[in-house]
């Protein structure tokens, strides 16, 4: 595992020559920094190596971490990579317009054909905010309040995992028995566009506005992390978060790379109000978060591996679906995700870094307009909310500079083999429509603003056990409703200590005849899955399995407080020789038991008939 933190600083003064005479650069010989001022924001960077150690607002103090922080440890880029130590370059460019409240930062990345053979893990840029000044945090209207310290998870106790942490002794008595965790604040790319800090004196907000997710990784789905306590501010491009390694971007030796991450726009504001209401600065933020995202892509980068909007290219058409129960023809893909990306198998997406991805939503009619797309050569993806499956179109696309690529005879053929006999959940790729416990008492719950979703809360999945302390999830279809007998994750059982056994769930369900010699059909979508198997078996818990996944899942998404991580979808054929008339079991095994995180979540699970 390897650090990369390089900058080139001279960039800097090329970003500045065309911006404006308010704009001044000097380079502070003694102290080998330079500093970059508007009149509104200044900011100074060392030389060479390219941190950002000091940041200025309308003649503030200086809003980074002067106190535990190195002056190379406040603001600046990360890659990390494997593998080797070394085998690429990151320049990364700071860039501020004249009378702006903030700066713009982005950086290209590049690997030479001929260098060794490397993965890159991770790319983010980093902020780490002044402790005695910076408390509330938001990152979505509801997910806001002010929090604890970075010296209450010092005086707290580590939980299940370093992250989590019970706060024990928090300067703010209110804050006692919760945990924090930064994974709480995770938010998906389509999600998270702003979020930031709010200092109490003198009330500032210091936020980190993303315009695009062009250059983000896993695309509009991918959860990623935002901002947590330190406090801290990141703009995370690329992670095996939510995910796993299957997200790393892996290079052999004779391969040759470049990619843009950014611009960003770290964004400056104040309002003397917000001393008692630091929302009204949030509410700024988001406002001028939309102007940045309307102004996308930007005109300014001097850089010629940033791609203007006149050299980029559209693509548009027409989503229609095809599954023939619950409609005889086809019908628009409405409120669909249409989004091209690197060539690859349907729902490779997800696994995608190397590339740039543009997503967009169909209208009501199953339309769709992709703008501003970078040249190149693409697959052409989609999903269907409440519909089974991935979309790929028949053939890749090429986009070239100012092209209009029109798509005809896009029909997603969602899979259905026969008629529905049962279903258990909704097929939206998320575990969110099934039971979700409180949390367990000995955690105070983690409060906010307004009430937000249960599965952001610490230790959900010590309350499986709690719910069935003896024997496994029984579902009788027909009986049971998936909202309060569907535990929302497939857990292990603890049985002492770190030992840790599988689980087998049972879904019971009634044929009033069976077609012995026809096939019958068990569609399973899976949200999430973290080192697991699942085993599925008809009516013989003893049997060998009639499916299974093998081991699959790296995203850890229950650790993290997440209700999805990866997409898995499975189309299992069922004999009707395995079935009997009257009642039936399908069994549904977890059969790895290394841990509390080893699950799957479902996502979606439908039994047809004969086709």
């Amino acid at each position: 595992m390897g650090r990369l933190i390089l900058g080139v600083v001279l960039q800097l003064f090329f970003c500045l020559a065309v911006l404006g005479v308010c704009i001044g650069t000097y380079i502070d010989l003694c102290s080998l920094q330079v500093v970059m001022t508007n009149g509104i924001v200044s900011i100074t960077l060392t030389v060479p190596g390219g941190a950002i150690t000091c940041i200025t607002y309308k003649g503030s103090d200086n809003l980074l971490d002067t106190q535990d922080r190195r002056e190379d440890d406040r603001g600046h880029w990360n890659i990390f990579w494997s593998k080797v130590p070394g085998g690429g370059t990151l320049v990364d460019k700071y860039v501020m317009l004249s009378g702006s409240p903030g700066f713009y930062s982005y950086a290209v990345l590049e690997r030479l054909k001929g260098w060794p053979a490397f993965d890159i893990e991770g790319g983010r840029l980093v902020f780490k905010l002044q402790q005695d000044k910076f408390h509330y945090m938001a990152m979505s209207n509801e997910r806001q309040r002010i929090m604890p310290t970075s010296k209450d998870r010092l005086t707290g106790k580590i939980l299940d995992y370093k992250e989590a942490v019970l706060l024990t002794n928090p300067t703010n008595p209110e804050f006692k028995g919760e945990v924090d965790d930064k994974y709480f604040y995770s938010c998906e790319n389509k999600d998270s566009q702003v979020h930031g800090w709010v200092s109490s004196d003198p009330p500032v907000g210091f936020w980190m506005i993303t315009p695009s997710n062009e250059f983000r990784s896993g695309g509009p789905n991918k959860q990623d992390l935002t901002s947590h306590l330190g406090p801290t501010v990141l703009a995370v491009f690329m992670s095996r978060h939510y995910v796993g390694k299957d997200i790393d971007l892996k290079f052999q030796t004779e391969e040759y790379w470049k990619k843009v991450l950014g611009p960003v726009f770290v964004y400056l504001n104040t309002n003397a109000s917000a001393k008692s209401d630091p929302s009204l600065l949030w509410n700024n933020a988001k406002r001028r978060m939309q102007e940045e995202v309307e102004s996308w892509p930007y005109s300014f980068p001097l850089s010629e591996d940033f791609v203007k909007s006149n050299e980029r290219g559209a693509v548009s058409g027409q989503l229609l679906v095809d599954d023939w129960y619950p409609n005889k023809g086809l019908v628009p893909g409405a409120s669909a995700y249409v989004g091209l990306a690197p060539p690859g198998a349907a729902g490779s997406w997800q696994f995608q870094s190397k590339g740039y991805q543009f997503w967009t939503r169909t209208d009501c009619n199953g339309s769709f307009l992709i703008k501003n797309v970078i040249p190149g050569t693409y697959s052409l993806f989609a999903w269907v909310s409440e519909t089974l499956g991935d979309y790929r179109y028949s053939s890749n696309i090429t986009v070239y500079p100012g092209s209009n690529v029109k798509i005809r005879n896009m029909v997603f053929k969602a899979p259905r083999k026969g008629a529905p006999l049962w279903e258990i959940g909704i097929p939206d790729r998320s575990a969110a429509e099934f039971f979700i416990p409180e949390p367990s008492p000995k955690f105070r719950i983690h409060k906010y603003r307004v009430e937000i979703e249960k599965f952001r809360q610490y230790g959900l999945w010590t309350r499986y056990q709690d719910l069935y302390p003896q024997n496994d999830l029984v579902f009788t279809v027909g009986t049971s409703n998936y909202t309060k007998d569907w535990f929302f994750a497939h857990v292990t059982r603890k049985v002492r200590n770190d030992e840790f056994i599988p689980t087998t769930w049972k879904i019971l369900f009634d044929l009033e005849n069976v077609s012995q010699g026809a096939n019958y059909t068990l569609q399973l979508a899976l949200a999430s899955a973290n080192n697991a198997e699942l085993q599925v078996r008809l009516n013989n818990p003893k049997s060998p399995p009639d499916f299974t996944t093998g081991v699959i899942g790296k995203d850890n998404a229950l650790a993290r407080h997440g209700i999805h991580g990866s997409y898995h979808f499975y189309s299992i054929d069922i004999g009707g020789s395995s079935l009997v008339a009257g009642r039936n079991t399908i069994y549904l095994t977890q059969a790895r038991s290394e841990g509390p995180f080893t699950e799957v979540m479902y996502d979606y699970i439908r039994f047809e008939g004969p086709a």
